[in-house]
């Protein structure tokens, strides 16, 4: 009898042990995605080396992904042939209008070159500094955006209106001998010209514009991030380097990017607080500015 019983609460303690770990599991796995997706205070070092890794990883593939000319050239024709459907083909007219003002289409072209670089990195400088506790979830907004345009330039090669033929499209970067796209002139072999489908000019100035327009306390300024895209608009078009259907798959991969972060920190970046959430003796969070 002693030994049964024995027995019996040996088995009763091992039943109990095992839930008991699981649940130790689960909450120690839980602790360890709570972790990750809390904000922490980025590294400048580590940001420098990231954005510069990143950036070169995605100029690599872009330039790898093989210039199906003959494809992008039909891609190219059935895109004009929609908008001239939808009634919204007027490309051609803005690219001829702005390039016949010598002055407004040069300032455009270095626009084009440069600004996305800039603007860009600016912004994402002012985060760091400013907005410490919302900078890494809006730098994934940023890298997700990206990384499925990759996704659009290896799926859908498209040439940009300019390369287009059979149609009276200006390279303006070639007609007035300045330095406005990778794509033109002596840059040409450097960077691969079949991928305009999504509009990147697009996709990082709206990143730019929105993060400005929803964090920005000076109105002007505000004002300013909402003028951005839509100016690169217009020089993209103007510019013959894009429709204005790239521009729209731009806003598609921006707007999977939103998703991403959303769902890896349940909430938008400009929702999270400002600054990053201190922690005390133990590791527990304490109360931080929103």
């Amino acid at each position: 009898m002693g030994e049964s019983t024995v027995t019996t609460l040996e088995g009763q303690e091992q039943a109990t042990d095992q839930p008991v770990a699981d649940e130790a599991n689960d909450r120690a796995g839980e602790g360890f995605l709570r972790r990750l997706r809390t904000p922490r205070r980025p590294r400048i070092w580590f940001e420098i080396l990231l954005i510069a890794v990143s950036y070169w990883t995605y100029s690599l593939i872009r330039n790898a992904v093989p210039e199906q000319k003959t494809q992008a050239l039909k891609n190219a024709d059935w895109i004009w042939k929609v908008e001239h459907q939808l009634g919204l083909a007027f490309e051609e007219s803005v690219n001829h209008a702005v390039n016949s003002v010598t002055w407004l289409i040069v300032g455009m072209n270095y626009y084009y070159a440069t600004l996305h670089f800039v603007v860009t990195l600016g912004v994402l400088v002012w985060l760091f500094r400013s907005h410490p506790g919302r900078y890494a979830a809006t730098r994934m907004v940023l890298f997700a955006t990206t990384g499925v345009a990759l996704v659009g330039y290896y799926l859908y090669p498209l040439a940009p209106p300019r390369l287009m033929n059979g149609n009276d499209f200006i390279d303006t970067v070639v007609v007035h001998q300045t330095w406005g796209s990778m794509a033109s002139g002596d840059l040409k072999n450097m960077s691969n010209q079949y991928a305009a489908m999504p509009s990147m000019h697009i996709g990082w100035s709206l990143w730019c514009g929105l993060t400005i327009f929803a964090l920005a306390s000076v109105p002007w300024v505000r004002v300013l991030g909402l003028l951005y895209p839509t100016v690169t608009l217009v020089v993209i078009v103007a510019t013959a380097n894009h429709f204005w259907l790239d521009a729209a798959g731009g806003m598609i991969c921006l707007a999977f990017g939103f998703t991403v972060a959303r769902v890896w920190y349940g909430s938008l970046p400009y929702a999270l607080p400002q600054l990053v959430p201190a922690r005390g003796p133990s590791g527990t969070l304490l109360p931080s500015k929103a």
